[in-house]
């Protein structure tokens, strides 16, 4: 064979895995849901909670405490207290995990515990933590600290890559969780302060319900070390604490891809009154935009909250708004953040039910990624989110329909571009 006719048949072969690759990840895992749920119950009625805590997933607990925090700084100061105040375990997945200032102090703080005894164990996305220093991550490792990438790429199993854990959970010994939307890099340094430190909210929680975020953590920790995490230390009994009815909601593409997606469906069928989102990447697919309409049409209230010109992913802006017409004609009003980039996660409906965590409301939160929210149904709970809610509002700007009909060619055009890649989005 001639050094031509290798070179061809090379490109041919890598031409062809890419293509393969490509399609693999393009491919849905699991059958969509494909009807629009109806309306039969509100979010008052009794049978919308058996439904979320036995059609969807763990029972819904009482007796927690969840305590919002708003910011980078009163987060990481919440975070950071709890892991050094560890005396059994800690247990830490999430996304982004950068080696910057704010890594620095939470590696530091989590050699510190290892060294001193505690069993302390790490998730971190393989594509989120690509910004992190491997010689951290092997100081962390010597200092005791187990710590595993997520879907580490091999080259027999490269599609994993497309399937990332987006959880945000926080576990100190088996009492204490935090869940929510920010990630371990300092632009969520600050209080959102300036267009260089982002818009976030995070929760720390207390009682039954932190048995349930362990349990979450343990799934993918299993998966990818074949280790169980069990016994006390891990999971302790917990007492009531607080006034707070919760449950701990995961999805995963290896295992029920569908549940958050139908989550989500049925909050928004049973809304009556009004719903509160605030979404950091808002590309609603088609059937999720009928519910919204559906919703509006029968009387609910709903105002978004997108971000705005300050954004990490134009592309993501760019789809989201192709997708505001309907919406926007049924009367949804959509504003967008305007100070800096808004990176919150947050549905409340009927100023009842409260779901935060890490879940986008896009394609890849409900399809693609591994993601876990807390449910919360109290209404003293959803009037704080509500009334926090109102706040961002209020630095936001809101956008008309006849603004969006009128936008230039180059944007509309633009804008049905990116939304061709909503799938993957």
């Amino acid at each position: 064979m001639t050094k031509s006719k290798a070179m061809t048949v090379l490109v041919t072969c890598l031409v062809t895995l890419f293509a393969g690759f490509i399609t693999i990840n393009l491919l849905p895992g699991e059958k969509r849901i494909e009807i629009q749920l109806a309306h039969q119950y509100d979010t008052a009625d009794p049978q919308f909670r058996r439904s979320l805590g036995v059609l969807l997933g763990p029972p819904i607990l009482e007796g927690n405490t969840v305590d919002v925090l708003v910011n980078g700084d009163a987060i990481f100061d919440s975070m950071l207290t709890a892991i050094r105040s560890a005396q059994k375990t800690i247990s830490f997945e999430t996304y982004i995990y950068w080696s910057e200032s704010i890594g620095h102090e939470f590696s530091e703080a989590l050699m510190e515990r290892a060294r001193a005894g505690v069993k302390v164990h790490v998730m971190l996305d393989f594509i989120g933590s690509v910004k992190m220093n491997l010689d951290k991550l092997n100081e962390m490792k010597e200092a005791g600290v187990e710590v595993e990438r997520y879907h580490k790429p091999v080259w027999w199993k490269l599609a994993r890559l497309n399937n990332r854990t987006h959880r945000k959970l926080l576990i100190v010994d088996g009492a204490i969780g935090f869940t929510g939307g920010v990630g371990i890099a300092d632009q969520w340094r600050g209080n959102a302060q300036d267009a260089k430190h982002w818009r976030d909210t995070h929760f720390r929680i207390e009682g039954p319900v932190v048995g349930q975020i362990q349990a979450v953590f343990n799934d993918n920790w299993t998966k990818a070390t074949g280790r169980v995490l069990d016994g006390i230390a891990y999971f302790p009994a917990l007492k009531p604490s607080g006034p707070h009815a919760a449950q701990m909601f995961s999805s995963s593409p290896t295992g029920g891809s569908e549940s958050m997606h139908l989550m989500y469906l049925m909050a928004i069928a049973a809304a009556k009154q009004s719903i509160h989102l605030s979404s950091s990447y808002f590309v609603p697919e088609e059937l999720t935009v009928t519910a919204l309409v559906a919703a509006a049409r029968r009387g609910v209230k709903i105002h978004i909250i997108t971000p705005g010109p300050h954004i990490d992913s134009d592309v993501v802006r760019s789809a989201s708004r192709s997708r505001w017409g309907d919406l926007l004609a049924a009367g949804i009003t959509i504003a967008e953040f305007q100070p800096t980039m808004f990176h919150v996660k947050a549905l409340v409906v009927d100023a009842l039910l409260v779901s935060v965590g890490s879940t986008n409301f896009d394609n890849r939160s409900f399809r693609l990624n591994d993601e876990a929210n807390l449910n919360v149904l109290d209404h003293e709970f959803a009037e704080r989110q509500i009334a926090i809610f109102e706040n961002d509002w209020r630095l936001s700007k809101v956008i008309t329909l006849q603004q969006w009909q009128q936008r230039p060619w180059r944007e509309k055009v633009t804008d049905r571009i990116a939304s061709l890649l909503g799938s993957q989005l």
